[in-house]
Order: C-alpha cells, then structure tokens, then sequence
C-alpha cells in the first residue's frame, strides 16, 4: 500500500487508483510550491494513468478538498487552483499578470490568523487572504520598454486589517 493510500483510508475515502494518482500529482507539486488548475492536474494524472478521464479527476479534486486532503484556491479572475498544503492556515501571493501563485504563511498570530470585526454568529476557523501584485518576472518584463501593461483582474476589495 502507497502513502497516498495510507493518506486517503484514513480520512475515509476508498484509494482508488484516480484518487491515489491525483493525490501523489498535487503532493509532487507541494515539493516546488506549485498551485495547479485543473488543466495542469489532469495533464499530470495522464502520465500516471492515462486511462484517467478529466472528469474523474475532476470528482478527485473535489473528494480530495472535501476530505481536507486538498484546497481550492480561486483568486479572482484567474482559474480555481489546488495544492496539497493543507491545515496551516497559509496565504497567497498572487500575480496579476501571469497568474504566479505563492504560499505566504500567515501573517500574524494563531488560526485564524485574522479576527473579524464581527463574526455575526459564525464560527470562524480559518481566514483567506490574497494578496496581490506582481511577481519579479512580470515586474522586470513592465520595467523594459514596451506597451504598458493592464491589469488581468481586480483584487476583491477587503478591509484594511
């Protein structure tokens, strides 16, 4: 029996081949921080498997995050994106014009990280927050000369904490 489905039995899941597959791919990814789309999974989970349709990685995906064995990251205007760091509470940094992806660990005290002004009854166990701008090769690339550069998409507006 694999890691992967050591990892997947103990969270209740059945490790089916797909399952194990794409758990394995998103851990590759953790080990050089990469936040993968769908796209990028599925391209991945075929070298493995190449039965595998996108629809079955799709219903890994979404049993992996509902297992707490993934999380969906959806910054705005950009595709959904998945990685295997889970259950840290951790942050993005996130480019505006390539789309660069990066964990950022949270920004000050326990989880959540962040305290609301008013939680209205919820009980908060995790805060998210994107933060945005642009990643050095974006930066140097709008530093050259060239026509300017508009953003892709618009942050969500949050409060300043």
């Amino acid at each position: 029996m694999t890691a992967a489905e050591d990892r997947l039995r103990s969270r209740g899941l059945r490790a089916t081949r797909p399952r194990a597959v794409v758990l394995q791919v998103l851990d590759d990814a953790a080990a050089t921080a990469e936040h993968l789309a769908v796209t990028q999974v599925v391209t991945r989970a075929h070298e493995a498997l190449p039965a595998v349709s996108t629809q079955a990685v799709y219903d890994c995906l979404d049993a992996l995050t509902r297992a707490g064995l993934a999380r969906r990251i959806e910054p705005a205007g950009h595709p959904a994106r998945y990685e295997a760091r889970v259950g840290d509470n951790h942050h993005h940094l996130v480019c505006r014009e390539c789309g660069r992806t990066v964990d950022v660990d949270c920004t000050v005290g326990p989880s959540p990280c962040l305290t609301p002004s008013d939680t209205a009854g919820f009980a908060v166990d995790e805060a998210e927050v994107v933060f945005w701008g642009r990643c050095p090769d974006c930066t140097t690339a709008t530093a050259a000369p060239g026509p300017a550069t508009t953003p892709r998409s618009t942050p969500r507006s949050t409060p300043d904490q």
